[in-house]
Order: structure tokens, then C-alpha cells, then sequence
């Protein structure tokens, strides 16, 4: 059994943080469970150019306001508590917040840990140190 309180996990290298985000990653690739579970944190006036190539992820909205763009089909959806996304077909998009979010993502593969987006929106595929 894995247990984790992310306030003391927010202290450690759990925590994650690049521009308009942080992220404290509960569940690694490491723990082994197949996938990785993160509490991340979208800063008011955002706007985030994401496309994981090498993920899929779900995310569900516990706090805030924001939206979510569909760059292959224009389509913009709400962001609001209780509204979940998942990017199944790899979806490139832009995440608007437009009062800080609190979301509950998960991704598979799951991350060792310490990714950031690159140059393309993605996470790479990084092996275990």
C-alpha cells in the first residue's frame, strides 16, 4: 500500500513547477502502478500549448475556472469544477485558466518524475535514473 500526503509531498522533489503550473506528482513510475497521479496547479491568466505525443492523460477539475481549446477542431470547452477531459487521441490543446485550477491528472504512461514540457508541448519518454 502506497499512502501520500501532498503537503508534505509539496515539499520534496515531488514538486514540479514550470511557467503558469506546478505539479506535486503523488504517483511515479516508479511506485509501479502503471501510471502516474499528480495534483497540478494552473496560475490565473495561463495559457498553456500542450501536445502529449508520447501520453495519454485525464485530468478532472477540483477548483477554478478555465477552458480547454481543441486545436484540431477549434472546439473550446469549460473548465469548471466537477468537469473531466481526457486526451485519448493525443490531443494537442490550449489550457486557459482564468482563476487559478486545481486539478487531479493522471497519465500513462505514467512520468519518472521531473518532466517538463518541451519545446512541442510534450513530455518526453524518460527512463528511470
Amino acid at each position: 500500500m502506497i499512502i501520500r500526503d501532498l503537503q508534505e509531498a509539496n515539499q520534496t522533489e515531488r514538486r514540479v513547477s514550470s511557467k503558469g503550473w506546478d505539479s506535486v506528482r503523488l504517483l511515479l513510475k516508479e511506485d509501479g502502478m502503471g501510471f502516474s497521479f499528480h495534483i497540478t496547479t494552473i496560475h490565473e491568466g495561463a495559457e498553456l500549448d500542450m501536445h502529449y505525443k508520447n501520453h495519454f492523460e485525464s485530468v478532472y477539475c477540483i477548483s477554478g475556472e478555465g477552458s480547454i481549446e481543441d486545436l484540431a477542431t477549434g472546439e473550446v470547452h469549460e473548465i469548471r469544477p466537477g468537469i473531466m477531459y481526457a486526451l485519448n487521441l493525443h490531443d494537442h490543446h490550449i489550457l486557459r485558466a482564468t482563476k487559478e485550477m486545481t486539478m487531479a491528472c493522471t497519465f500513462n504512461p505514467p512520468v519518472t518524475g521531473q518532466e517538463v514540457h518541451d519545446e512541442s508541448g510534450a513530455y518526453p519518454l524518460l527512463e528511470d535514473a
